[in-house]
């Protein structure tokens, strides 16, 4: 195992928070959403009145 110096670690650090988030976390959470919405749809219309 390799070690690694602290310098090292402080710029890794600092190149993370630079990026951000990034486009996985976005899509996740979009995903996410939506999947919430569609089970709320899918469980509520069965909750329906039929006033037939």
């Amino acid at each position: 195992m390799e070690y690694v110096s602290a310098a090292r670690l402080t710029e890794a650090v600092s190149a993370a928070d630079q990026q951000g988030p990034g486009n996985l976390l976005r899509i996740v959470l979009i995903v996410m959403v939506v999947g919430c919405v569609l089970t709320a749809w899918f469980l509520l219309r069965g909750y329906r009145r039929k006033d037939d």
